[in-house]
């Protein structure tokens, strides 16, 4: 199969690059070049701006093309628009944050999406986002209708991720001693390896799949605490959890999601409730939490110490609420 990949050198188009040549697949990629200039020597690259140079892959035919990185709509519209005629088959990758914060728990592909009061705003904010990639998808289909694979991951953790959404939690495991454990150990998380959603876009590519999918794990509950409790043993980390609850962690100014990733209490939204069952129906499979917290941690050591944690839980934060806790209690 030819297949052109908008993107490719960052995270989940990364490993799909990488997927797709182990399957056999010609790969050609498209993006500005500013991020692993060395990766995949074998593999062709087109470098250009996608809003302005289109025109560099005028006259090619590709069997599938898959958009990893397209935020505003006006130009996924125009990429769509440019390929249309040079494809069969056309994969946007969008997001979970279409949906409103709170949807009621269990929300699946039929949820209504968010919208925006301008559909004309281009600027991508936290509150943007969401309903910006759903105007996306909508370009696309309306561009290709019948071709469009629509894929809304949630949390993509594992090896490569730049957010570090998910890295702080080996990181921090494997450094040992009382560890900061949030809310309830009982509450459900879910999120998804980049490598078990790039293998299974790439098997709904090759069927030629269509439709929308909610694209993340794993395929039954997981919890907070079996997250960690399962990464202390993948690890054999001599971590000892204390459970904070939501209410003080809010009070002591721990900011969910992006300090104290993968955490989101209750009262802010139910983005852990996603009901996958159609795309787990669809062949999509998830590796077991340890693997993922050891490959991500022996990745995440071979990262400089100025590329690690800079945005997540400080340390000496840490302490200081553990200590304001054990204070209370």
């Amino acid at each position: 199969m030819e297949l052109l990949i908008i993107g490719g050198t960052i995270f989940l188009g990364r490993h799909l690059v990488e997927i797709a040549r182990a399957a056999g697949h010609t790969v050609t990629m498209f993006n500005r070049g500013k991020h692993g200039p060395d990766l995949f020597p074998g593999v062709e690259r087109v470098t250009g701006d996608r809003e302005h140079d289109l025109e560099l892959l005028a006259g090619r035919r590709w069997d599938a093309v898959v958009d990893t990185c397209g935020y505003v709509p006006r130009i996924v519209r125009a990429s769509a628009e440019a390929l249309r005629d040079a494809c069969d088959h056309y994969t946007f990758v969008s997001s979970m944050s279409v949906y409103d914060l709170h949807a009621p728990v269990g929300y699946d592909e039929m949820t209504p999406v968010e919208t925006l009061e301008d559909p004309a705003v281009e600027e991508v904010t936290g509150e943007t986002y969401g309903p910006l990639k759903a105007l996306c998808e909508q370009a696309v289909e309306e561009t290709l209708p019948g071709r469009t694979l629509t894929i809304r991951p949630g949390l993509i953790v594992g090896p490569h991720d730049p957010s570090e959404r998910f890295t702080y939690w080996p990181g921090r495991i494997a450094r040992g001693g009382a560890l900061l454990a949030p809310g309830d150990p009982d509450a459900p998380v879910q999120f998804i390896d980049a490598r078990d959603l790039a293998a299974w876009m790439l098997r709904m590519i090759e069927q030629r799949a269509t439709g929308v999918y909610n694209a993340t794990g794993p395929a039954t509950t997981l919890t907070m605490g079996e997250m960690i409790a399962g990464t202390i043993a993948a690890l054999n980390a001599d971590a000892e959890p204390v459970w904070v609850p939501d209410d003080f962690l809010l009070e002591h100014e721990v900011g969910p999601w992006m300090e104290l990733p993968v955490w989101l209490p209750a009262s802010e939204g139910t983005i852990h409730h996603a009901d996958v069952s159609k795309a787990v129906g669809a062949g999509l499979t998830f590796r077991p939490v340890g693997e993922i917290a050891r490959d991500t941690l022996q990745w995440d050591q071979t990262r400089p110490d100025e590329q690690r944690g800079g945005h997540t839980l400080a340390p000496e934060k840490e302490r200081a609420v553990l200590d304001a806790w054990r204070a209370r209690t």
